[in-house]
């Protein structure tokens, strides 16, 4: 039984004989019953199902950080699904049929806010990134907060979505050593959540 959503004239969720409604972002969808696929799938199938899995799996110990950094993406999707679309296009490689995702070209925000100038991110001790820019002291982007990731595709990961504001210089990420590659983001949110800027990566650190 399927649910109407503004009357007889909105969209439906739910079954109707042979179609599905549902709504993804407030847009209305409708689709097909599932049939039970009896051919075997051909190799770009397959090979497309295994992007998504690693996609998957790389994004999903970050969804914190993307739901907020890819917010409002656009009208059709947003967050976490936005997030592994751009990862899918832009940071795959297949080697020898191995499923390889590009780190340095993975974001974690997307937008239009200004980004800072002279970041860098440095590793301390004890175990604890650094991550620098020159202080912004301009009206409107003063409170404009530092979202920085430390991810190591082992654990979940180290920092912060709502960081030191911009007139603050920098912030301290620690975290504990790991046998793999940490590697770092940062991206900043504006105060009132209206817009983010887009994610630098700030490289690959050993943390032992």
């Amino acid at each position: 039984m399927a649910r109407l959503i503004n009357g007889i004239n909105g969209p439906f969720v739910g079954k109707v004989g042979s179609v599905i409604g549902y709504t993804v972002n407030g847009v209305a969808y409708m689709k097909g019953l599932y049939k039970k696929r009896t051919k075997k799938p051909k190799e770009g199938e397959v090979l497309n199902r295994k992007k998504f899995a690693a996609a998957q799996a790389w994004l999903h110990p970050v969804t914190d950080f993307v739901r907020v950094g890819f917010k409002g993406y656009n009208e059709r999707f947003q967050g976490f699904t936005a997030a592994k679309s751009w990862l899918m296009k832009n940071c795959i490689q297949v080697i020898d049929g191995e499923i390889i995702i590009d780190p340095s070209l993975v974001k974690i925000s997307s937008g239009n806010l200004p980004l800072p100038e002279n970041i860098q991110c440095s590793l301390q001790e004890p175990n604890t990134f650094h991550i620098s820019w020159t202080p912004v002291w301009k009206q409107g982007l003063l409170s404009d907060q530092a979202m920085v990731m430390a991810y190591d595709q082992k654990h979940s990961p180290y920092g912060v979505i709502y960081g030191s504001d911009r007139t603050v210089g920098e912030v301290l990420i620690p975290v504990h050593p790991s046998s793999k590659p940490y590697h770092v983001y940062l991206a900043f949110i504006a105060a009132d959540r209206s817009r983010q800027s887009e994610s630098v990566y700030l490289g690959e650190f050993w943390v032992l």
